[in-house]
């Protein structure tokens, strides 16, 4: 399965950094995701990361980015549920329900599907989905290898989402609750947690 980070809301000093160990360590995507922020911000972030791994990041927010910085593509959701005008390339979406998930995946390279567990970084936010309900998913190919598991994504659950048939999961808090991004500089556990999360997405 494929392991995408869901960046922190928050631009941190050891963020660049931290990613792109995490990219050695064979991270698939990184989403920056970073809502209500000036671009500059995103631009200089883009910037201080090797270009190698430009064409693994997605961007949720500010979509001229990924022309500027040849990336990989950009994420729709209720923020932003419109690709530019005459927009070419990847396009993925945040889906909340099985039905949003059923009439948007054909129209996207990728889909999120959320929350499937309990949330992690936001304890208001409880499972939406019953193991029934994703497995009667499954059966009738609504999820697929093109749909993209977020919410209480950590080693203990990530093994039932092949069962269920995702292509995929979202990391969020499972590892970013492992630096204090306020002032953290040591992120060898981040790391170390993340080997952790590869073999358990096997």
């Amino acid at each position: 399965m494929k392991l995408i980070l869901l960046s922190t809301p928050e631009f941190f000093v050891e963020e660049d950094t931290i990613i792109n160990a995490l990219f050695e360590e064979g991270l698939d995507l990184f989403h920056l995701r970073k809502p209500n922020s000036e671009p500059v911000y995103s631009e200089r972030l883009l910037t201080l990361l090797p270009e190698q791994w430009h064409s693994r990041i997605v961007v949720h927010e500010h979509f001229y980015l990924k022309e500027e910085f040849s990336l990989r593509g950009i994420h729709l959701n209720e923020r932003n549920p419109e690709p530019p005008k005459g927009f070419k390339g990847q396009l993925s979406r945040s889906c909340h329900s099985i039905a949003e998930l059923q009439s948007n995946r054909g129209q996207m390279d990728y889909v999120f599907l959320s929350p499937v567990f309990d949330s992690i970084s936001y304890r208001d936010r409880k499972s939406g989905y019953t193991a029934e309900e994703l497995h009667t998913a499954t059966r009738a190919g609504i999820i697929d290898r093109k749909v993209m598991a977020a919410g209480g994504i950590n080693s203990e659950t990530l093994p039932l989402l092949r069962d269920y048939g995702f292509g995929g999961a979202v990391i969020l808090g499972d590892l970013w609750t492992r630096f204090n991004i306020h002032s953290g500089l040591d992120y060898k556990e981040v790391i170390a947690h993340f080997r952790k999360l590869r073999k358990a997405a096997g």
